[in-house]
């Protein structure tokens, strides 16, 4: 911050000084040989005698200091500013801008400034013209520089140094000041390394893949250029903020804070990224906008890509188990119990397509989602995991589908593309084969939809991280996630001798697939409920159009079984199911949910007597702090109307009579979170301690600057009074 330079000169008495700059005497007359000044010696240097017609020469600016006093960088961080130099040059030679060695941090005060001590030299390369005649050749040049300890000193000379010109001149060794700053240059990164920025409300989070772990790591960025007639830019970085370094197996990463002056993020950051007193590289990069979690939280900065992506495998898993995801996979367990009686080989051939057609429905949806959460985060904007369940529409289509497939479960008509018709469909009908496979695959699809409201057990480490990380890290660590999710029904496919653990089909499967449509009714009415929710006043209008959707599908699912395999029936169910979606999706809006707080029975706890009844607040970051501030650990609940595991999180344990008793006797603050509708300051705060969805559950400790602790998506009782006896202390 120039600024900053005003109040340091002000506060030291050297305003005065650096007012009459033009009045400094110059010392020197442009001759070679050393200039003494006060509190530092300078002298133009090279590292030969000659150089060549054509060729060219190092030579440089060396300033010698007195203890304790430094001059500046390109950058001088918070005051100051870096030596310059003009010269005055021969016909046939010039000069390269003066070249800056790897700085180091010189705190002053409450500010932070980028420079050198002791002694330094600044390179320039010098290069001759091929038409240049042999002969002496003096370059004169003219240098100026602040030079500062508890005051700062400007200072003026004029310097010189003689070469020869002629036709060969040996390349002269990096020795002596000058060839050790020659080496001291920050470099370009080299081959295999990788940097990357993800830059955030609040800081920038540098990382480094270089094949090492690193323990030691500093940036300095560049100066801004300034735009015509607009003042200096501000800096990019809080200089005199602590940079934390987070050793990585293969790297390091490194936690900047922004500076509080930089309201736009720029797209690039521009800088030397410093590993030790001897290796810096110059980097230049895109900044990814977004949040990445701190030090301390559960989702530890030392996840590795390759973690990452196991946790989502893992996850993916897990996620079949999950209430909204279950009874997909159920059914298609009944369509292979259906073929078990096939031949063996014409039937192994058939469901391994199955198979990986199912596979590929799951893995096409989930890049779907990649790439919207990708274009979301190129626009600046923020999404996570079951973003598309904050849209009205999606849940008003999701809904009917679900309504509409209960139905046809339910025996009221059957439907070419089920699920229940695709072992028979391989078996039976030998034309019906496409039939059958385009529905595993679409299937596929079904059970990523309905997968969005559930987050499963480890996925929120493994989705947090990877929406932190490169395009790449994203695609690999959500197909991780899709494989897992396809696997269970992937391998049975491949090895269907496993399902002869099953009853052999009979009467009982078609009563089982009608005991189905049981829960999947039971979810058109929740997802009934999610939508009336995700609208304001008009919540109970908006719930009785979609039930009047659900009625003209039952209509239209009616047509279909009273008149099977009929094209009239066809379009008059078409026509009816056309006019059903139209119904709620006309008036579909995306308004958000006043009084949050009161429908979910949320906010902060009245911790005033004993036995009083346990309350929550909305979540803000002021209401945050505000708690924080008071001395009161706080515990934050990360849900949504339509996160079945956020539910059943709050019935059965939240809300359970232990863990209030225990929120009330250490007087926690409790904020409700509610992510039912997009809200960027929710979003975000999750982007902070490594999540990408719900449910979340974070507690931060009483005591000041401890770090949250995350807890894991599926609560228990004990997982959570031990966390609040810890969070107490």
């Amino acid at each position: 911050m120039r600024a900053h330079l005003v109040l340091l000169l002000a506060t030291f008495g050297v305003a005065a000084g650096a007012d009459a700059r033009s009045q400094i005497a110059v010392v020197g007359n442009g001759g070679p040989g050393p200039a003494k000044v006060q509190h530092l010696t300078a002298q133009l240097v090279a590292l030969g005698p000659a150089i060549a017609p054509g060729g060219t020469q190092q030579v440089g600016l060396v300033l010698t200091l007195e203890k304790h006093w430094h001059v500046y960088w390109i950058n001088p961080g918070d005051s100051g500013e870096p030596p310059k130099i003009a010269w005055t040059l021969p016909t046939g030679i010039t000069a390269s801008p003066m070249q800056f060695p790897i700085p180091q941090r010189l705190p002053l005060g409450p500010l932070m400034d980028f420079g050198y001590e002791d002694e330094v030299a600044f390179p320039v390369t010098i290069s001759a013209a091929s038409t240049l005649k042999p002969g002496p050749l003096h370059l004169d040049v003219q240098v100026s520089w602040l030079v500062c300890a508890q005051v700062c000193i400007p200072g003026k000379a004029h310097l010189g140094i003689d070469l020869t010109v002629q036709p060969t001149a040996p390349q002269a060794p990096l020795t002596g000041v000058l060839g050790k700053a020659i080496t001291l240059l920050p470099k370009p990164l080299p081959a295999g390394a990788k940097f990357s920025v993800l830059g955030g409300a609040q800081q920038f989070v540098l990382t480094l893949t270089d094949g090492q772990r690193e323990t030691n790591a500093e940036f300095y960025p560049y100066p801004a250029e300034a735009l015509a007639n607009q003042a200096q830019p501000p800096d990019a970085i809080a200089n005199a903020a602590v940079q934390k370094i987070v050793p990585l197996r293969d790297g390091v990463r490194l936690t900047v804070p922004r500076s509080p002056d930089l309201a736009t993020l720029p797209a690039t950051l521009h800088g030397v990224f410093k590993l030790s007193d001897t290796v810096a590289y110059d980097v230049t990069t895109p900044i990814v906008p977004g949040e990445a979690a701190p030090a301390g939280s559960d989702s530890t900065t030392s996840t590795t890509t390759l973690g990452a992506i196991g946790l989502a495998f893992l996850g993916g898993i897990l996620l079949n188990l999950m209430p909204c995801v279950f009874p997909v996979l159920f059914l298609k367990g009944l369509a292979l119990v259906q073929t078990a009686g096939a031949e063996e080989g014409r039937n192994r051939a058939h469901l391994l397509r199955h198979g990986l057609l199912y596979a590929l429905g799951i893995l096409i949806s989930f890049w779907m989602i990649v790439a919207a959460l990708l274009v979301l985060r190129a626009t600046g904007s923020h999404a996570g995991w079951g973003f598309q369940l904050q849209s009205p529409v999606f849940i008003a289509l999701l809904a009917s589908l679900i309504f509409f497939l209960a139905l046809s479960l339910a025996g009221q008509f059957d439907i070419g593309l089920s699920l229940t018709s695709v072992g028979s469909s391989l078996v039976d009908k030998p034309g019906a084969g496409k039939q059958g496979y385009a529905g595993s695959f679409f299937t596929g699809v079904l059970a990523t939809v309905v997968a969005t409201p559930c987050t499963a057990p480890l996925m929120g480490a493994a989705i947090g991280f990877a929406l932190t990380q490169s395009a790449a890290v994203v695609f690999a660590v959500f197909t991780a996630l899709a494989l897992g999710l396809a696997a269970p029904y992937l391998l049975l496919s491949w090895q269907p001798a496993w399902v002869r653990v099953l009853p052999r089909p009979g009467a009982w499967m078609e009563l089982l697939k009608q005991f189905t449509a049981v829960p999947l009714f039971a979810t058109a009415i929740w997802l009934a409920w999610v939508y009336g929710q995700l609208h304001a006043a008009s919540g109970v209008d908006q719930i009785a159009l979609l039930l009047a959707c659900f009625l003209l599908l039952a209509i239209a699912g009616w047509a279909l079984g009273r008149w099977p395999a009929k094209g009239a029936s066809r379009i008059a169910a078409l026509v009816l199911i056309a006019l059903g979606l139209a119904i709620p999706l006309l008036q579909a809006r995306s308004a958000a949910r006043p009084g949050a707080a009161a429908q979910a029975g949320m906010g902060q706890m009245n911790a005033a007597a004993a036995g009083a009844e346990i309350v929550w607040q909305p979540y803000s970051q002021q209401s945050l702090d505000t708690a924080r501030a008071a001395g009161h650990p706080v515990f934050i609940d990360f849900t949504a109307a339509w996160c079945l595991s956020c539910q059943f999180n709050e019935r059965a344990v939240l809300r359970s009579a232990d863990v209030e008793s225990a929120l009330r006797a250490h007087s926690f603050a409790l904020l409700k979170a509610d992510w039912t509708n997009s809200d960027p300051e929710i979003t975000k705060k999750l982007a902070s301690v490594g999540r990408a969805g719900v449910p979340t559950y974070v507690l931060y400790p009483a005591a000041a600057g401890s770090p949250p602790d995350v807890l894991p998506e599926l609560l228990t009782k004990g997982l959570v009074l031990a966390a609040i006896e810890r969070g107490a202390k």
